[in-house]
């Protein structure tokens, strides 16, 4: 492969169409306050660099971003982008990673509203992820212990599978569908409201109001807490250990707890069909 080291660039499309190079050293920056520094690149690797440029990496095939350092400049750093490895880097500016296909992301620290949007083939490990917007309308992600905080959350995200992870977030997972999370904690408000086939397992939700108008929606072995008028017109089958705040016209299936604090049946304007269970005695 070539090599561009230890310098610094800061015209518009300054490596354009670059192709089977290491950029190692490098310093994206400067008076000229040019675009797209690496647009259009194929097969690149980019090490220990520094960015402060807008729209940084577009078009992209085949390319590494490791040690690196993406500053609040670095507006919308990677769109449309595919087969990306993503490890060990900051990245700080809004909007990154949108339309991508195939990202990699390891062991990053990423503050970036409206983070993720329409990518297909995402996989994160070992990550904190800051950001408001995370994941909307996104396809196939894959997340293994990763520590998120953030606000409207994996909203209409379609197959999606997260393990060993701490979401400390409002509204997750609206109108999202086949989502499974497993070993996790959920922490926040309004939880899923009409999500489609979400699967929680040995998870801790924490919040009000969560999973409300949901289809076939699955607790295995789960905690609860704080979670008040839960389940409202929801089809559901919950094995909950422990206590559950309130429970509010389900509407239809099964749900075991150890207690719960009051179960609501009125002002339904769906008929309820939920069996529900409390210490093996049905009610």
């Amino acid at each position: 492969m070539n090599s561009i080291e230890n310098k610094t660039f800061d015209k518009e499309r300054a490596l354009y169409n670059v192709r089977d190079t290491i950029v190692k050293g490098c310093t994206f920056a400067g008076a000229a306050d040019g675009e797209s520094v690496l647009k259009e690149t194929r097969n690149i690797i980019i090490d220990s660099c520094t960015f402060s440029l807008r729209y940084p990496i577009w078009h992209a095939k085949k390319y590494e971003l490791r040690n690196s350092k993406l500053d609040e400049k670095t507006r919308a750093s990677l769109w449309y982008s595919d087969e990306g490895i993503i490890e060990n880097t900051d990245i700080t500016g809004v909007k990154a990673l949108r339309e991508c296909k195939d990202t990699v992301i390891k062991n990053c620290r990423i503050e970036s509203p409206e983070f993720g949007w329409k990518t297909l083939g995402t996989k994160i490990s070992e990550s904190r992820i800051v950001s408001e917007y995370i994941f909307l309308d996104a396809m196939d992600i894959e997340i293994d212990r990763l520590d998120f905080k953030g606000k409207y959350s994996f909203q209409y995200v379609r197959d999606m599978r997260i393990t060993n992870s701490v979401l400390d977030t409002k509204d997750a997972f609206w109108h999202a569908k086949n989502v499974t999370v497993v070993d996790s904690v959920i922490k926040g408000e309004y939880l899923a409201w009409f999500s489609e086939g979400l699967t929680l397992i040995r998870c801790k939700v924490i919040g009000t109001q969560p999973l409300c108008y949901c289809k076939d929606l699955k607790l295995i072995d789960c905690e609860m807490t704080d979670c008040d008028l839960s389940f409202e017109y929801s089809d559901v089958e919950a094995d909950i250990k422990g206590h559950i705040d309130s429970v509010k016209n389900p509407r239809s299936c099964r749900i075991i707890a150890d207690s719960i604090g009051e179960i609501i049946k009125e002002e339904s304007i769906i008929e309820s069909n939920a069996e529900i269970i409390i210490n093996k005695t049905s009610t």
